[in-house]
Parts: C-alpha cells; structure tokens; sequence
C-alpha cells in the first residue's frame, strides 16, 4: 500500500503515501536523484535531468506540423520587407510570447506591430477589426501567439482581406482547423510522437520554437553572411517567466526552459524585467516561486484591470526610466487587483458553499469584475478540492467565465464539448484551465453538463488523492541546508512538485492565528531542536481548527514544504505546513 509513517488518515482527513515505493531499489546515491526518480525520471535519464539544459532537451522545431512553413513564411517577410504585425494575448504567456518575437524581429531588421486586445471591449483571441486594422497599418503578415487555435471566423475573414496570419498557440485544437497560412500548437490533433509529447509547452515555449526554426531557415538562405546572428537563447528569461506564470507543468523541455531562464533573468539583460522586479521589492536573483507569485501577478494586472499592453511595453522596452514607469504603474495595478478579487472571492466563497460536494463548482454573479475571476476560480478550486468556473454577467446577460481544474480531470475538452452542445458563444483552453463566453440564460445549462461530464473523472481524482511525501527528517534536519539539497532537483511547479518532508515526531508550542487566517507555531523535538511552521489560510479548515485545539503534549509528524527564512538577514528555515498526524 506503500503507507507513509503508518498514517491513513490524517488531522486533514487524507492518507499519506510514499511518492517514490520505499521498496524500490535505492538507484541514486544522493537526495537528488530520488527526488529525480520519485518525479517519474527513468534511472537512465538521471544524469540529464539533474542539470536540464535546452541542447538535452529542446527537440528538432521541424517535427511539429506547420513549423518550417511558419518560419518560411516569416522569412521570406523579413527578405521582402514585408509589415510584419504580433496578435497577442493579454495574460503572462501572451505578453511573453509577444515579446519574445518582437525582440527577436527586430534584431533581424524588422519593427513588427503589436496588438494585446483589451480583456473588456474586444474579449479573448483574434478579432476582423483588430485584424484589419493592422492591415492598414500596413501588416502583410500576422503571428497571433497564445490564441488563434479557434478563431474560425476572424481568421477566415482575414484570409478574405488577403492577409496571411500564422498562429502560435498551445491551446486545445479542434478536429476542424482555421484557416490560416500556417498553425503552430503541439496540441494539433494531426500531431506526431513530438508534438504529443510537448502539448504540456505553454505558447512562449512554441514561439522560441519557432525562433529556433526561424534563425536556422534564414541561416541557410545565408542572411547572416554579412550580418550577426541574434542569441535567440537570451531570450529563455522571457520562456520562463511566461512558462511558470501560464501555470505549465515542468516536466521534459519546460524544466530546461525555466532553469535555463532563472540563470539569464540574474543577470538582468532585459530592463523591463529588472525595473518589474525592483518594483516587486525582489533583492535576490528571481526563484521559479518569484516568477509566479510575484513577477507574474504584476504583468497580467495590465491586462486584468489596466492596459493590456502594458506587460508587452514593459519586457521590449530598452529605456530603462520607460521601464521603471511601467513597472511602478504595474505595481499599482496589481494592488488595485488584489482589492478588487477580494471582494469577488468574498461573495463566490459564499456561493460555493451551497454546491460542496458538486463534481464542478460553478458560480455566477452580475457585476463581477472579469478580470479576477479566473485567480477567483483558483480559490474555490483549492478549497473544494474540485474544478471551479467563475462567471462574470454583464448588464447584457452574456457571462465571461475562467474555470481552473484539478489533476486528472481535463477541464478544457469539456468545455470544447459543451461548445459542439451548443451550450457556449464561445470557449476553449488545455486541461487545467479554460475560458468561457455564455448565452444569457444557459448558465444553470452549461453547470449542469459539466458536472454530469465531468463527475466520473472529479471522482477517480478525488477518491485517489493522497499526500505525497518524498522524505523524512527529525526536526533537526530542517535547516537551510536542507533548502539547498532540495533545490537542486529543482525548479518546481505544476508536474513538478516541490518536494515535500515529513518531520518529528514533534510537539506544537505557541500554536496561534495570523494574518488572513494563517496558523502558525514552533514545532519541538526529542532532538532538542525546534522549527518554525506555518498553515497558510487554514485557520477555519478542519486541519487548522485540530493544530490550534492540539494538547502541549501530543506527538505528531508535520508534513509540508522546506522554505528559507531570511527574515533580518537570517538563514534558518521553515516549515509550510500542509497537515499533519498523531505519531
């Protein structure tokens, strides 16, 4: 049953299990490797994956379907000339993506247009008016990046109008394709043994791709002969921030992408995101925990309640006084969209508790501000333990919705079905998360047939769920130094989990509620030694309402995550507490 410390149910309610079988044969001889192992690494992949680098890693662009054409095409426009125009997204990976083209176009000559269409007045993906109006600006060719696999219309309309548009997306792909001069997304149903094997790469991650394939089709034509060849490999900063923010899982070419792009972000070659995380008040070299938590939020709060061009401006900028103005105005924004989603997760708190136990959480309120309600989808997600869709009704009826999901439960063809229903405007999105356009009037329709869908994977899920731990230590061994072991396995995120520990046997001593209902204490050991830990918004869960009712006396194992506390200049460490057990 590979039982973690005899524990099958725990003060949270859940059992907990080794996540690497403790009778497998210890093939690595250091913490690392069973870190590697426990993560699904094949014992003769070890010595790649302890370091993961692009030149390991990064497959040959040619076997996704319409690469070469995409970057023929891009080519040629560059031999001609030609306007070239960047249709963009209005969330982090958009904005990455984005960027990442426009600074490597301009390095070969050009000056491309760009377009992050407002979240509000023009909604998700490509639009005929934005289309056209960057043909007269003088747009021959379009690259839409992270949107544009379901655009059916807007691009069949551009077509019409004699534009060529080249799409850059990572987003689920229905059996029939849009027209358009070429279609680059490992998420293709036509696609082969590689792109399957990369439909977790987020859309920043195709279009360094296609940077990749670009440079080398130029390369061949001779275009560097007399001019140098940009380093399209200093652009990772950007793969990276875009791959963690878009909630990727890092496994494969995406660990490559965001442990190859911490290393070009230190050293702070792009001003914008240098000035961004000045702003964020960051001292240190950006952690893969940065990049979500702190550089992220800041970029997509442009695109939430502000401008959406804003992060685009920000990470192509070289002035550096431009970026320090952008990065502030960012910082505001994203203050102004911290008051707004509480306010927003305050009344769909209150509105999921009536549908507890539901296969899909779904809530829907007039006046909601749209551009919370997918960071409000998150929330509920998390405390339910199930997916979530957050509808925001405009004074029309038609509701904008963002649902996020939960491990094995593929949200987006759900809403790609629900779309064939005719129960949707409009949708789409990848496995754990999806966007919305809904009739007026279909809400109770749509909820119901994503539940009735959805029910038998949400209960698989949840029934299998079980706490996974990596590896046990005495209270002693949680130090800064165990920090440091740690992340060597790193970096971490979704598919990638940061490594979880269980410590004690320990006591709990001045156990209290902090903050926004955090619970924290010190845990003290026979060792004699003593941690920090804390339970972040746990204080009204059943876990957090045992840890503050816990005799002095009881012994428990305390399972969570290892962070650093450098708190004064410190180096100790703490314990993120995600539950625990009576010894």
């Amino acid at each position: 049953m590979n039982v973690a410390l005899g524990v099958e149910r725990s003060l949270s309610g859940q059992p907990w299990r080794w996540r690497r079988p403790q009778s497998d044969e210890k093939l690595g001889t250091e913490l690392v490797d069973e870190l590697l192992l426990g993560r699904g690494v094949q014992p003769h992949e070890l010595e790649r994956y302890r370091v993961p680098t692009i030149r390991d890693l990064l497959p040959d662009p040619s076997a996704f379907q319409d690469m070469d054409r995409a970057a023929e095409r891009l080519a040629d426009a560059l031999a001609r000339g030609e306007g070239i125009a960047i249709f963009g997204d209005y969330d982090v990976d958009g904005a990455t993506s984005s960027a990442l083209l426009v600074l490597l176009l301009r390095q070969l000559g050009a000056e491309p247009l760009v377009h992050i269409p407002d979240r509000q007045a023009e909604g998700y993906g490509p639009n005929l008016a934005a289309l056209l109006a960057l043909k007269a600006r003088g747009a021959g060719l379009i690259v839409t990046v992270d949107c544009g696999a379901q655009a059916f219309e807007p691009l069949a309309g551009a077509r019409e109008a004699g534009l060529d548009v080249v799409v850059v997306d990572h987003h689920q792909c229905a059996a029939a394709l849009p027209l358009c001069h070429a279609l680059v997304n490992p998420n293709r149903l036509d696609e082969g043994e590689v792109g399957l094997a990369h439909g977790h790469v987020a859309a920043v991650g195709m279009a360094f791709l296609l940077g990749v394939a670009l440079l080398r089709t130029l390369r061949t034509r001779g275009w560097f002969a007399a001019r140098p060849e940009p380093r399209v490999i200093d652009l990772l900063d950007l793969v990276a921030l875009g791959t963690v923010a878009d909630v990727a899982k890092l496994h494969g070419l995406n660990r490559a992408y965001v442990a190859q792009g911490l290393k070009v972000m230190a050293r702070g070659r792009n001003v914008g995101l240098k000035a961004l995380a000045e702003a964020a008040r960051l001292t240190a070299d950006p952690s893969c925990r940065d990049l979500g938590f702190a550089l992220g939020p800041r970029i997509n709060a442009g695109g939430r309640v502000g401008r959406a061009d804003l992060g685009v401006r920000l990470l192509t900028t070289s002035d550096a006084e431009e970026a320090r103005t952008i990065a502030l105005e960012l910082d505001r924004l994203n203050e102004e969209r911290r008051a707004i989603e509480q306010g927003v997760l305050d009344e769909a708190l209150a509105d999921s508790d009536a549908q507890a136990g539901a296969p899909v959480i779904t809530v829907a309120r007039p006046g909601w501000h749209p551009g919370v309600i997918g960071i409000v989808a998150g929330r509920l997600k998390e405390k339910h333990g199930r997916p979530a869709l957050v509808i925001a009704l405009g004074e029309d009826g038609i509701g904008k919705g963002s649902g996020r999901s939960i491990s094995g439960v593929d949200l987006g063809a759900a809403v790609l079905a629900a779309k064939d229903e005719g129960l949707l405007v409009a949708g789409g999105g990848h496995a754990m998360a999806a966007g919305v356009t809904v009739a007026p009037g279909k809400v109770p329709a749509l909820a119901a047939y994503l539940s009735d869908r959805l029910a038998a994977d949400v209960e698989r899920a949840v029934g299998a769920r079980a706490l996974l731990l990596d590896s046990l230590c005495a209270p002693r061994g949680v130090q800064a130094g165990l920090c440091d072991a740690l992340d060597a396995a790193g970096p971490y995120g979704v598919g990638w989990p940061q490594p979880r520990i269980a410590a004690g046997e320990a006591r709990l001593i001045n156990v209290g509620v902090v903050g926004n209902g955090h619970v924290r204490g010190i845990a003290s050991g026979a060792d004699g030694a003593s941690f920090k830990w804390i339970a972040f918004r746990s204080a009204d869960t059943p876990l957090g309402s045992a840890l503050l009712s816990m005799p002095s006396d009881r012994r428990l194992w305390l399972a969570g995550t290892v962070h650093r506390d450098s708190w004064n200049g410190g180096n100790r460490a703490e314990l993120h507490l995600e539950d625990a057990a009576v010894a």
